[in-house]
């Protein structure tokens, strides 16, 4: 028997794009044998969402419940939300911007887990191969792995890392390990989420018989330096929390590199996030991982310096 799968949408400004998505998932085959429902929550957008929910209203195939939010609660709050309301067995986390090209594509998902490479490593979150819309090629930014020239011709493969915009995950992980961080601001809270889930004993994996179509243009979306500075201090944090105490230094420290070599200057803001950084061990409370999930992230050529 397949997986319940609770569709869950995150919605700012982008109407069109949400109604293609909800028109491709209406004509997916087999829909009623996997789908418990879509739940779609509009963080504060100042556009008109007319069309969109006419077309739910006229389409109830889709079990499509939508919500429009007087607040923007950000992406990690958002899919709180939804997954606190969901009912289904599984989630499924799609950009409001993707379609699948598969006719089949979410019956298919919602067999994953019962597939014995991901039964027998007791696997919790699944990403899907995600490509560009427009292109066709692989998004490298969607990938989870690292050494992409090394896993992107495996099939299936298990890793350290997931797709926020592309995953299926198990209702059963956000019961044992938690919802994400709603401290961060912008990026890294599945990093966040991901170690929570390894230390309750599940691992990550990577299926790429399952395709979605992502409208980003191929050359991503440019993160500013406020953004990328958020970025740096929350996967230090990620660090602090979760992994032993060379690791969050080499991220500490890699990340301010990185952060100089893309933000080209802001020299000022630099100092500033490094007052932020040495901060952290004085305010986060640490939840290291074990030697198990340690052996688990070498196994898997986990990346943990950056």
């Amino acid at each position: 028997m397949p997986d319940t799968l609770s569709i869950l949408i995150i919605t700012y400004n982008r109407p069109a794009d949400l109604l293609e998505l909800l028109r491709n998932l209406s004509t997916q085959q087999r829909l009623d044998e996997v789908l418990e429902e879509v739940l779609i929550l509009n963080n504060a957008s100042g556009i008109s969402y007319k069309e969109v929910e006419e077309y739910i209203a006229a389409t109830p195939r889709l079990k499509a419940t939508y919500t429009y939010a007087d607040t923007n609660w950000g992406v990690a709050r958002g899919r709180n939300i939804l997954m606190q309301q969901a009912k289904g067995s599984v989630f499924l986390t799609i950009d409001d911007d993707m379609v699948f090209p598969a006719p089949d594509a979410i019956y298919n998902l919602g067999q994953l887990f019962h597939q014995p490479f991901f039964k027998d490593a007791n696997t919790g979150i699944i990403t899907f191969r995600v490509i560009y819309f427009d292109t066709k090629e692989v998004q490298l930014s969607a990938f989870p792995h690292k050494q992409y020239a090394k896993y992107v011709a495996k099939q299936q493969f298990l890793t350290a890392q997931f797709a926020g915009g592309a995953n299926i995950m198990k209702r059963e992980v956000i019961a044992k390990a938690g919802l994400f961080p709603v401290d961060f601001q912008y990026g890294m809270e599945e990093y966040d989420l991901l170690y929570r889930a390894l230390s309750a004993g599940y691992t990550l994996g990577y299926d790429g018989s399952v395709t979605v179509e992502h409208k980003e243009s191929p050359l991503g979306r440019q993160a500013g330096y406020k953004k990328l500075q958020m970025q740096w201090v929350n996967k230090s944090k990620v660090a602090w929390r979760y992994l032993p105490f060379v690791y969050f230094v080499g991220t500490a420290v890699a990340w301010s590199f990185q952060y100089l070599k893309v933000s080209r200057g802001h020299i000022g803001t630099w100092l500033q996030t490094w007052l932020q950084i040495l901060r952290i061990p004085f305010t986060e409370k640490r939840h290291v991982v074990s030697k198990q999930t340690i052996q688990y992230l070498r196994r898997v050529e986990a990346r943990l310096w950056f």
